[in-house]
């Protein structure tokens, strides 16, 4: 395990937000989701990972 954040890759990422998305925390895979894909030098990768977590405020629906 790293303790300094610089050292994360976008795999460590990734595996992140598949915990998070695992336990039911949406926001927070997303998140965890966006930092991989802006590490991600790829542009049809981070489309990938974006698309496999999208952001749960933008898809939310108010209830009573």
């Amino acid at each position: 395990m790293t303790r300094d954040p610089a050292d994360l890759t976008a795999a460590d990422y990734l595996d992140g937000a598949r915990e998070m998305a695992a336990a039911d925390r949406p926001l927070l895979a997303h998140l965890l989701a966006e930092e991989a894909a802006q590490r991600t030098t790829d542009p049809a990768t981070a489309a990938g990972i974006r698309a496999s977590f999208p952001d749960p405020t933008a898809t939310r629906t108010e209830t009573d």
